[in-house]
């Protein structure tokens, strides 16, 4: 009984009223109905008051301590309370928050780690798969070779145009995830330069006409003739990223489509639109496009060719340039991507505007 804050309370409140009745037969006029009620007010309220204080300041507590401690030794970091009463004036409610601070600290780190070896079983599966296909692929057809076929001159230029396709995706492979590799470490430095992002685009395009002529797609560019599109960027770097958002516009599109590329300018940005009117991408798919080796139609993504690694350098490359990448996507009707770069300001601007700042 003397463990409960209800036990407590209870000796407390008697002795508290037994010291206010001795208290009272001290004075000459206390009378025998005076004692009984100041000593029945001073137990009711010393037990009310003392048993809701030990209640709520000190075995609750001390309860939550107990019950974070069990989950910290079990090691459950899952559903601790959060709480951050800082400014209490409980020293127990002060440890245990710091308890509770500390096990949502541990439950985050847990999670970090279990999502990190996830990743990481999915990565070393992914890559195993994606150096396994051409790997196979250029042995099969030079062991073919090997085992005779060799000798026919059809079979055997054939067979290596076949093998040295293999071998140089598996280059490509191997290429794009260094590439991605130093971009994620920071190794890749950038090079910032000024340049017209429209001759950029105009390049990309004059690059990629004909991979549209073979599947009778037409790729427009839509952007103000009167309108100047310089940016300081890493031209190499947005090349690519120019580069890889048409090329996959025009492969995961419909044969006969068309892919429009938008160049705007608003305020002190470039936006560049890549839009395509395929078949879209569906809405659990759009958080994960950016993710390396992950594909919507793993089959047919493969057939087409690419290393699954394009739009993770995308990623990479436009957050090297302090932007990001953008895509909205509906089903049956096509996805667009977008991306924004900084307007470089006219030197005839600048001065107009100093001037103005001058004499206004």
């Amino acid at each position: 009984m003397l463990t409960t804050s209800r036990g407590i309370s209870l000796i407390l409140a008697l002795a508290i009223s037994a010291l206010t009745v001795a208290f009272l037969l001290l004075l000459d006029d206390a009378t025998p109905t005076l004692l009984i009620v100041a000593g029945g007010i001073s137990f009711s309220v010393s037990y009310i008051l003392t048993n809701i204080t030990l209640e709520f300041l000190v075995f609750k507590e001390i309860s939550d301590i107990y019950s974070v401690l069990e989950k910290i030794q079990k090691k459950d970091y899952s559903n601790i309370p959060e709480k951050s009463d800082k400014l209490s004036i409980s020293p127990l409610r002060r440890i245990n928050t710091s308890i509770n601070i500390y096990a949502q600290t541990k439950n985050k780190e847990i999670e970090a780690l279990q999502k990190n070896a996830e990743f990481r079983r999915e990565f070393i599966a992914d890559i195993s798969h994606e150096l396994k296909t051409p790997i196979f692929a250029a042995q099969g057809y030079i062991h073919t070779l090997l085992d005779g076929a060799v000798d026919d001159k059809s079979v055997r230029l054939k067979f290596l145009k076949r093998a040295a396709k293999s071998l140089n995706a598996l280059d490509k492979l191997v290429q794009d995830l260094l590439t991605l590799n130093q971009m994620e470490s920071g190794v890749v430095k950038f090079h910032f330069e000024t340049f017209d992002l429209k001759d950029l685009i105009h390049e990309v395009i004059e690059d990629l006409e004909h991979k549209a002529a073979k599947r009778d797609m037409l790729i427009r560019f839509f952007y103000d003739k009167e309108k100047s599109f310089k940016t300081v960027a890493d031209k190499e770097k947005i090349f690519r990223v120019c580069q890889n958002l048409i090329s996959n516009a025009l492969k995961y599109n419909n044969d006969g489509g068309e892919v429009e590329v938008h160049l705007k300018t608003h305020k002190s940005q470039i936006t560049v639109e890549v839009k395509d009117n395929g078949k879209g991408i569906p809405a659990e798919d759009l958080k994960r496009i950016f993710e390396r080796f992950y594909r919507v139609e793993k089959s047919r993504s493969r057939e087409r060719g690419g290393t699954g690694l394009g739009l993770a350098i995308v990623k990479h490359i436009l957050e090297g340039h302090k932007s990001k990448i953008s895509v909205s996507s509906t089903l049956g009707k096509g996805s667009i991507f977008s991306f924004e770069l900084p307007l470089e300001k006219s030197p005839e601007k600048t001065v107009l505007k100093t001037l103005n700042s001058l004499f206004v």
